[in-house]
């Protein structure tokens, strides 16, 4: 993200096309509603001497669209999000043109829609649902999240599964795009230090988590799940009168757009929005495991919700919490004898989770309890002090209750602090108290 912040500086420094417009030129808008939106950019030969020729030959392979590989025109941001850059520069354009005076798509499309949305993520979600209806798929599978190969110098980001028209970076990109487009629509203000700003590239926030780590809560915020659905409906009757989209939609009625985009929007929000982001084991480094992994059979009845007492501070940094899950799994391998480090899911004050053993595999966090329920650990000492309130309500407000939606919890679960079973302080005096009024607290 750096590299193409600076970019960015040299353009403004130039005065010539921002990065948004100039991606635009390169064609990175290349699919049909996102051109009828913003128009087709002329044919002409660009010419950039701002740029460095390293940095045009990065930044045409990154904008220039190739649909054999759809995650090549993603980058990396300092709170370990990956991010791709065609939504998050189209929904910076339709800011920039609204901030200065741009009437909208012409010809106006059939239903009214906002073009922030549409050129963002409304386009590629109704077109996600579009092609699983017609492979007689009753929903769209949305993600999946990536890796890159070296978090320090990333050069290759690899999918942890199939692709589909909205994996983990494009709904980064998305969400994004739509609240740093809003921004500029209200007030337009130079693109550099707002794009280092909002991701950290200046050292972040005196917390130590820059404003992209909030992006769910702040899309959440601005966007309710009826206006999502309602977006989604405009981008399905825009579809329907473009040529190369209209076939999907012959045999879709009026009835059936607006069940489609209730589905899409549902799935999406619950997806991207209301379920915290969680970082796999290849972003923070992870070892292998040892040996063979043991299946928990699920639903789970049980939680157990522990601190790490050390590291005894808090993770505040993508990279201060990815070095506390590696040291972590030293200990517990290396020391404890363990296959692997002991919780399911570790908790960092930097607004994300952390994967350790995940959904699927038995844990070494609650002795005589692994087979029953998940562990769940904070990062730091909360005997005397409790986590921030928004790191709270990653696992409370987010993590059960969605765990419960996947079916991976049960609706009556239980959950416990670690001392409830085991003969140990965790998960510190300050901490329990909190969890006694959480939902299914026993």
């Amino acid at each position: 993200m750096d590299t193409v912040v600076q970019m960015v500086e040299a353009l403004e420094a130039a005065e010539e096309l921002s990065l948004p417009e100039l991606a635009w030129v390169l064609g990175s808008c290349s699919t049909p509603g996102c051109l009828a939106v913003l128009g087709a950019p002329l044919d002409a030969p660009l010419d950039v001497p701002a740029l460095s020729p390293e940095q045009w030959a990065l930044l045409t392979h990154l904008l220039r669209p190739d649909p054999t590989a759809p995650e090549r025109g993603a980058v990396l941001a300092p709170d370990g999000s990956t991010v791709a850059l065609a939504p998050l520069l189209a929904g910076m354009e339709v800011g920039l043109r609204m901030a200065g005076g741009w009437p909208g798509p012409i010809p106006e499309p059939p239903t009214a829609l906002d073009a922030l949305y549409a050129v963002t993520i409304t386009e590629a979600l109704g077109m996600a649902f579009l092609l699983a209806r017609a492979r007689n798929q009753s929903r769209a599978t949305l993600g999946p999240a990536g890796c890159w190969d070296d978090v320090e110098n990333p050069q290759n980001f690899t999918l942890l599964g199939p692709p589909s028209p909205v994996p983990e970076a494009v709904a980064n990109g998305a969400l994004d795009g739509v609240l740093l487009g809003a921004r500029l629509a209200e007030a337009p203000v130079p693109l550099a230090p707002l794009l280092r700003s909002y991701y950290g590239t200046d050292n972040g926030t005196a917390s130590g988590r820059p404003p992209s780590s909030y992006r769910r809560q702040d899309f959440g915020a601005l966007t309710g799940l009826k206006k999502l659905e309602e977006e989604v409906v405009a981008m399905l009757h825009l579809l329907r009168v473009l040529p190369p989209t209209r076939g999907l939609l012959e045999d879709v009625g009026e009835e059936e757009d607006v069940a489609i985009a209730r589905r899409a929007a549902r799935d999406f929000m619950q997806t991207f929005v209301e379920c915290p982001a969680i970082v796999p084991r290849c972003m923070w480094g992870a070892r292998p495991y040892r040996g063979t992994p043991k299946p928990l059979s699920l639903p789970l009845g049980s939680v157990y919700i522990h601190h790490t007492f050390v590291p005894s501070a808090p993770c505040r940094t993508f990279t201060a919490c990815a070095r506390a899950m590696r040291s972590m799994q030293r200990f517990h391998q290396d020391t404890r004898g363990w296959d692997d480090i002991g919780y399911s899911f570790v908790v960092g004050s930097d607004g994300y989770l952390y994967q350790g053993r995940g959904w699927h595999w038995v844990g070494a966090h609650t002795r005589g309890h692994n087979t029953k329920g998940y562990g769940v650990g904070y990062v730091g000492n909360f005997s005397a002090t409790l986590p921030d309130p928004d790191t709270i309500a990653l696992v409370r407000d987010g993590l059960l209750p969605c765990a419960v939606r996947a079916g991976r919890l049960r609706h009556d679960y239980t959950l416990r602090g670690h001392r409830q079973v085991v003969n140990t302080s965790c998960p510190g005096d300050s901490l329990f108290q909190e969890i006694r009024t959480w939902r299914g607290f026993e």
